[in-house]
């Protein structure tokens, strides 16, 4: 098979397991608390990428990290995967998974808008165009529809969805100034993360043990959303002949979505959720006329 071909074969199988992740969310969490549900799915996470990182690079490299590496990936884990997937799981709990979705992909917008104060960068009329349309998608979900009447589906929930986007972002900006190999650092903030919901849950509820279903939701997830899935982008940035046109297929991942909410957990999908999205994606794509930012946000 030719590199170009493995490279379309790994996103697309990227975005596949991403695609499913919004039903895997809501499902498990029919059967288990959101910080439990974070515990088991890092708990998963840590052993699939500290497997991975044995079986690709060694732990030489884990074990050759600076001080001030290590304080990095504490800082970064903090972000992701526990800020974000805590307040990520909480939104999904309260929110229809389609609007949760939607309303966390809205997370390259917010790049774009924090690498004005953080990176210095530059938005012109086309970033601010782009901006403003993404934002009415946002507008349109959070209201179902009823963009006039100033009500929102669930206010602390639509919060939550877009402050994990923001956190995300976050997290992203500060990674770009790490320059570790990916699956090292991403293992170390995985660590990380593990350890803060563990002294985060020891402090509150405790640790308790999920029945099975919950424990397969959990597996699901930690194995393909937070360890082996970023593997899989990895490989097919690496094997691209074009970087651009493979990480363009990240923008069929909320569609396919849909689907799988439609068909898994069985909600109708609104037409304010499908035109919302529309407008996100549109502002994002329109953002990417800007070179500086096409570079920021086709990295996920």
């Amino acid at each position: 098979m030719k590199k170009s071909h493995q490279s379309i074969f790994f996103a697309l199988l990227a975005v596949a397991f991403w695609s499913t992740m919004s039903s895997a969310f809501k499902l498990t969490l029919n059967h288990i608390a959101f910080d439990q549900l974070l515990f088991w799915s890092s708990l998963f996470a840590v052993f699939a990428l500290g497997f991975l990182v044995l079986i690709l690079t060694g732990y030489q490299k884990v074990l050759a990290q600076s001080k001030k590496e290590i304080l990095l990936s504490a800082i970064l884990g903090f972000l992701n995967p526990f800020a974000y997937y805590l307040v990520l799981f909480k939104a999904y709990e309260l929110l229809q998974a389609q609007e949760a979705g939607v309303l966390n992909y809205s997370w390259p917008v917010i790049l774009v808008i924090l690498s004005v104060p953080l990176l210095g960068q530059r938005i012109g009329i086309i970033g601010f165009t782009a901006i403003l349309t993404s934002f009415a998608g946002l507008w349109v979900i959070s209201t179902k529809g009823q963009v006039f009447s100033l009500e929102f589906s669930n206010a602390y929930g639509v919060t939550l969805a877009v402050g994990s986007a923001f956190l995300w972002a976050l997290y992203w900006i500060i990674n770009l100034k790490d320059k570790r190999e990916a699956l090292v650092k991403i293992f170390m903030n995985m660590v990380f993360g593990g350890a803060y919901i563990t002294l985060y849950l020891l402090i509150t509820s405790g640790i308790k043990l999920p029945g099975s279903k919950a424990l397969i939701g959990a597996g699901y997830i930690g194995l393909f959303e937070m360890g082996i899935t970023f593997v899989f982008w990895l490989l097919a940035l690496k094997k691209a002949a074009n970087t651009a046109r493979v990480s363009n297929l990240i923008f069929l991942s909320p569609f396919i979505a849909l689907f799988f909410i439609r068909l898994f957990v069985g909600e109708p999908i609104l037409p304010s959720t499908v035109l919302g999205l529309i407008l996100i994606v549109s502002g994002i794509l329109l953002q990417q006329f800007g070179p500086d930012v096409r570079r920021l946000v086709l990295k996920k």
